[in-house]
């Protein structure tokens, strides 16, 4: 049984590298010439033959070059990927572009998706937390500035919903805290899709004295909370796949763009490919859909209060990125868990 020795394992970080970069199939002859691994051409051609054999690289039928397996990509990013920092300048950007858009959770994930798309030129892909099963906690009212008050409703799986609520007046602290006390202990343990009108109608009258600010907020939960049984997938950058070679066929192309009209199935391939919390990737034929079998997919998981709210995705060729997409991916996904845990 053949091993997978130091040299083996450069030459195939080489072959990964090079078509990761060119997405041309890579020869010995290349590998010799690129990259200073100090062996010669034959002793790579010879290499190469058993990194075939091992089927951690085969031959694409047009070509007598080498392109890197699902396995191949898989030993990789298990044991060879080496792992890059984000730059200053590039966290600043995307906790910015987060932070401006955390009035209501559409703009958020639809932001994160955009500015994830946007830095690693694949497609996005984000879900917020779950809204049909998730049971009331806490409603908070917080104030803002001038006349603005932030609703939040958190449930027992994290932040549900928020949305800034415009007023003609200012609010004291002490009037929004008893608004919030009671709004909290009339909905605790409510499913969000089962509060009532009745329900909703008695609040109204127990807090008479706050007319005012109390019908705006139970309007505004009425109108938002019942619009999405399921959280909405937001997609970030699907004009990037065109830009990828392997897109090019009509048919693959095809199959993604369906795909990408399919939320519910959407949504099953984000989980499917989350394992508990952290960062999964999943390469080509492990996707069980088979649409995106010459695609990988990386999903990391966002927190609030330890527990797991929602995931962010990247979907693209298998000749991808590795190291830049986990760590754009990943840092993406930590400043969702902190903003989220801003919120307790």
């Amino acid at each position: 049984m053949m091993g997978m020795d130091e040299r083996k394992k450069n030459i195939l970080h080489a072959i990964i590298q090079d078509y990761v970069a060119t997405a041309e199939p890579v020869g010995s002859r290349t590998i010799a010439r690129k990259y200073s691994l100090g062996v010669s051409s034959a002793t790579i051609r010879n290499e190469m033959a058993d990194l075939e054999d091992m089927g951690f690289i085969e031959q694409p039928h047009t070509s007598s070059g080498r392109i890197p397996s699902d396995k191949g990509y898989r030993f990789y990013v298990d044991f060879l990927m080496k792992k890059i920092n984000i730059t200053p300048p590039e966290e600043q950007f995307i906790y910015g572009q987060l932070v401006a858009n955390i009035q209501h959770m559409e703009d958020l994930f639809k932001k994160t998706s955009d500015t994830l798309s946007q830095l690693t030129n694949y497609i996005a892909l984000s879900v917020g937390p779950h809204v049909s099963e998730t049971k009331v906690q806490q409603i908070q009212l917080l104030p803002m500035q001038s006349n603005k008050v932030l609703l939040m409703i958190i449930s027992d799986k994290g932040v549900v919903d928020n949305g800034i609520i415009n007023f003609s007046a200012d609010f004291d602290q002490e009037s929004l805290r008893v608004v919030s006390e009671i709004l909290t202990y009339k909905l605790q343990g409510y499913k969000l899709r089962d509060i009532s009108k009745t329900v909703l109608q008695e609040i109204y009258f127990e807090l008479a004295d706050y007319k005012k600010l109390v019908s705006q907020v139970l309007n505004f939960m009425d109108d938002k909370l019942k619009v999405s049984d399921k959280s909405k997938v937001h997609i970030g950058g699907m004009l990037n796949i065109l830009k990828q070679p392997e897109f090019k066929d009509v048919e693959t192309l095809r199959s993604i763009l369906t795909l990408m009209e399919e939320q519910t199935v959407l949504r099953q391939v984000l989980e499917e490919t989350r394992s508990g919390s952290g960062l999964t990737i999943s390469i080509g034929g492990e996707n069980k859909y088979q649409g995106i079998h010459n695609c990988s997919i990386i999903t990391a998981t966002y927190k609030m209060d330890g527990k797991v709210i929602g995931t962010v995705g990247i979907l693209g060729p298998t000749r991808m990125v590795y190291p830049k997409a986990t760590t754009m991916l990943e840092f993406v996904s930590k400043c969702l868990s902190d903003i989220f845990e801003g919120y307790k």
